[in-house]
C-alpha cells in the first residue's frame, strides 16, 4: 500500500526536510509531488536519489493526491488547505492557520495521538508550533507520573525559525561585524548576530508575544486544559536548534531520579543528563537529530513537588518536518487513509 503525497513550500527550509524525512523513513510513497508559488516553478529539489522539478500550487489538481503536507505559511494554508480537503486530499498543515480550530486536531504523535480520529470533520490536520512541540513530548510523560500544575519556560530559539532569510541575516551580520562592514537589520527587529531577541511574532494587548501565547494555547489543546503556562519566548544567534530552560510545578510528589527513568522510557525522549562539565546537549548536537533531548534534570527546592530540566531539539525536524511526517505514518499506521485508485 502506497501514496501520493504532494509537498507544498518544497522549496523552503522546512519543505525540503520534509522531503529528506520521507525518504529517510521510508514513507511509503507511490509518487511525491513538489509543488510551490509560481515563481518557483521548475525549481529542482531532491527526494532520496531522484530530482523533482517544481510545479505550480495554483494549477494543480489533488483530486488523486492522498496526503498534502502544507509548509508554504498561514495566508496559503488559509486559502489552500480547505480546498485541498474538500477534494479528498488529507492536509497536514505545518501554520497556525488552523491550530486553534476546534475542528481541526493538533497532534504531536508522542502525546495525542487519539485525537487524530477528528481529522475528518475538515480533512486537515495541525502541526504545532516548533517551541510547543519538544516542550510537550518532555511534559506528557512526567504529566501522566504526577500531573502537571504549572510551567515557566523561557525559550532560545534558533534563527531556522524565521526561515531562510533570517539563517541568511545571522551570517551576513557576524560576516559584517568581523570584517567591521555596515550590520544591516532587515529580518529581525534588533541585530541578530552576537546579540538574542527577547522579541519573537507580534505583540499581544498582555504584553506576551504571539509566540508566547502559541505556547500556552497549543499546550492546553494537546496536553492538558488544566495546566497553566507562562514563557519568554528569546531569539538567539544559534542556526539550527531550540533550547528552552523549563521549571514544572506538579500535584503529586516526583524526583529527579524518577522524571530521569520516566524520560528515558518515554518515546521522543533521549535523556543526556551527567552532572560533569559536558555532560548535557546543546543546539549544536541536536541538529539533524530526531529526538527531544533532555537535560540539567533536578528538583527544585523553591516549590513542593517541583523540578527544573533543559530541553533541545532540532527545531526543522521534531518541530515541524519531522512530526508532520509521523502524523502521515500515524494515518497509515491506524489505517485512517486508504490510497485512492489512479485517475484512469
Amino acid at each position: 500500500m502506497s501514496f501520493k503525497v504532494a509537498i507544498v513550500g518544497a522549496t523552503g527550509n522546512v519543505g525540503r526536510e520534509m522531503l529528506n524525512i520521507l525518504e529517510e523513513r521510508g514513507f511509503p510513497v507511490s509518487e511525491v509531488v513538489a509543488l510551490a508559488s509560481r515563481r518557483s516553478q521548475g525549481t529542482e529539489v531532491s527526494f532520496g536519489d531522484r530530482t523533482l522539478k517544481v510545479r505550480a500550487l495554483d494549477s494543480y489538481d489533488f483530486s488523486d493526491t492522498d496526503i498534502c503536507i502544507m509548509s508554504a505559511g498561514g495566508n496559503v494554508s488559509k486559502e489552500w488547505s480547505p480546498k485541498i480537503g474538500k477534494q479528498g486530499c488529507v492536509v497536514i498543515d505545518n501554520s497556525s492557520a488552523f491550530r486553534y480550530d476546534q475542528d481541526v486536531p493538533l497532534i504531536v504523535p508522542e502525546v495525542n495521538p487519539d485525537a487524530i480520529s477528528l481529522f475528518t470533520r475538515k480533512n486537515i490536520i495541525a502541526n504545532p508550533n516548533c517551541s510547543t512541540a519538544q516542550l510537550v513530548v518532555a511534559l506528557k510523560p512526567l504529566h501522566d507520573f504526577a500531573t502537571i500544575k504549572r510551567v515557566v519556560v523561557a525559550t532560545y530559539q534558533s534563527v531556522s525559525g524565521a526561515g531562510k532569510e533570517g539563517m541568511d541575516e545571522l551570517f551576513t551580520q557576524t560576516r559584517a561585524v568581523f570584517v567591521a562592514d555596515t550590520v544591516d537589520v532587515k529580518k529581525f527587529t534588533k541585530r541578530i548576530a552576537f546579540n538574542v531577541i527577547p522579541h519573537i511574532d507580534v505583540f499581544l494587548d498582555d504584553g506576551f508575544t504571539k509566540e508566547e501565547w502559541k505556547m500556552v494555547a497549543e499546550t492546553k489543546k494537546m496536553l492538558d486544559p488544566k495546566i497553566k503556562l507562562t514563557a519568554t519566548c528569546v531569539r538567539v544567534p544559534v542556526f539550527i536548534g531550540h533550547s528552552e530552560a523549563v521549571n514544572i510545578e506538579f500535584e503529586k510528589p516526583i524526583t529527579a531520579d524518577e522524571a530521569r527513568d520516566i524520560l528515558r522510557d518515554a518515546p521522543g525522549c533521549q535523556v543526556l543528563d551527567k552532572r560533569e562539565d559536558g555532560g548535557y546537549i546543546t543546539p549544536l548536537e541536536s541538529a539533524g537529530e530526531d529526538a527531544t533531548f533532555i537535560s540539567r534534570i533536578r528538583e527544585d527546592s523553591t516549590i513542593d513537588n517541583g523540578l527544573s530540566m533543559w530541553i533541545v531539539s532540532d527545531n526543522l525536524r521534531k518541530g515541524a518536518a519531522l512530526n508532520a511526517v509521523q502524523i502521515a505514518e500515524l494515518l497509515v499506521e491506524r489505517g485512517l487513509i486508504q490510497p485512492k485508485k489512479k485517475a484512469a
